[in-house]
C-alpha cells in the first residue's frame, strides 16, 4: 500500500522521496542540511491503541526518540515551524464533549495516546528553550481512500465483502468523530503554509492546558461531528450493497467511549471547515476500495 501510493506522487514537481528512520539521527541531521527546508511537516509515527497494548516498546523508540531526533533536526537546522501530528487518544475518557484544545489531557489509556502527548510536552519545550515554533495537530478518526487496511473502514469491508463476521467492541455504542480525509489534508495545508505561532503575551494558566508565552500551538483536527459506530456501519454496508455480519463483543483495553473534536480554534486561526458528509465520504472510500482490491486479487 506504501509503494502503491508513493507510485501516486512519482513526477510531482517538488516531490523528492528519501527513505530513511527518524530514529537515525546523523541521516536525519543530513537530510535538512541538504534539502534547508522552511519548515517540516512531521507524519511519521507508530500508530494505533490495540498494536501499543503488546508492543509498547516500538511506540517509544519511533515516537519519543524519532520524534526527539526531528525536533533536535529542526532546532539545529534553524526550520521556521515544525507542524506534527498528535491524536485525539490524548484525550482518553476525558467526560467533557465535545473535547477542548483548552482541557487538561492527564490520563491517557494507551502508551500510543501517552506517546502523542509526550510528543506535545516535548515540542513546548523546544518553542521555550529554543524559540522553535511547532504545532501539533490532534487528528480525530480519518477515514477514505488508500487509508490503512488496520482500519475499522478497510477492515469492516474486507469482512463484508468475504461474509466473514466483523467484531463490534462496547456491543457498538461507540461514537467516533470520523473525519474524511479531504478534510483533514484541508487543515493540515492551511496550518503549514499559514502563519507560524508567535510568542504572546498570554501568561501560562495550570488551569488552560492550550495557554502558553512560547511560539506553540495545538488544535484538534476533526469532524465536529460524532458518528455512531452502528450509523458509520450502515452507511458502508449501503456502499457495499452487502449486510454485515456481526459479533457484538464489550470493550478492548485502551478504548475510549466517544471522541469529539471541539475545532473552533483552528477554525478561527486558520479559517478550517470540514464539510464532507459521512454519505459522500463513504462513497469514495467505497469506490477506491472495491477498485484497488480488486486489482491487488489480480496479482
Amino acid at each position: 500500500l506504501k509503494h502503491d501510493r508513493l507510485a501516486q506522487l512519482k513526477g510531482q514537481s517538488g516531490f523528492r522521496f528519501e527513505k530513511l528512520d527518524i530514529t537515525d539521527t546523523n541521516a536525519l541531521s543530513q537530510l535538512l542540511a541538504e534539502v534547508r527546508p522552511d519548515r517540516v511537516l512531521h507524519l511519521a509515527a507508530q500508530a494505533g491503541v490495540r498494536h501499543s497494548i503488546d508492543h509498547p516498546m516500538e511506540y517509544i523508540t519511533a515516537n519519543l526518540v524519532g520524534f526527539m531526533n526531528v525536533l533536535e533536526a529542526c532546532r539545529h537546522h534553524s526550520i521556521g515551524h515544525l507542524v506534527y501530528a498528535s491524536s485525539s487518544a490524548v484525550y482518553g475518557n476525558n467526560p467533557n464533549t465535545p473535547f477542548s484544545e483548552h482541557d487538561a489531557v492527564d490520563h491517557p489509556l494507551s502508551i500510543y495516546a501517552a506517546s502523542k502527548r509526550a510528543n506535545e510536552l516535548m515540542a513546548h519545550v523546544y518553542s521555550h528553550l529554543h524559540d522553535l515554533p511547532t504545532t501539533g495537530l490532534r487528528f480525530f478518526t480519518v477515514y477514505g481512500p488508500w487509508g490503512r487496511p488496520d482500519m475499522a473502514p478497510v477492515l469492516f469491508a474486507k469482512k463484508i465483502q468475504a461474509g466473514s463476521p466483523i467484531s463490534i467492541f462496547n456491543f457498538g455504542h461507540h461514537r467516533r468523530d470520523f473525519t474524511y480525509i479531504d478534510d483533514i489534508v484541508s487543515g493540515v495545508v492551511a496550518v503549514i503554509t499559514g502563519p507560524k505561532p508567535r510568542k504572546s503575551d498570554q501568561a501560562q494558566s495550570a488551569q488552560d492546558a492550550a495557554a502558553s508565552d512560547a511560539p506553540y500551538r495545538i488544535y484538534n483536527i476533526g469532524n465536529n461531528q460524532p458518528i455512531q459506530l452502528m450509523e458509520f456501519l450502515g452507511e458502508l454496508e449501503a456502499c457495499m450493497g452487502k449486510t454485515a455480519l456481526l459479533e457484538m463483543l464489550p470493550s478492548q483495553p485502551g478504548d475510549v467511549q466517544d471522541t469529539w473534536a471541539d475545532c473552533s480554534d483552528l477554525e478561527r486561526d486558520f479559517n478550517y471547515h470540514p464539510d464532507t458528509s459521512l454519505a459522500e465520504g463513504m462513497r469514495s472510500f467505497v469506490s477506491w476500495f472495491k477498485h484497488y482490491y480488486s486489482e491487488m486479487d489480480k496479482v
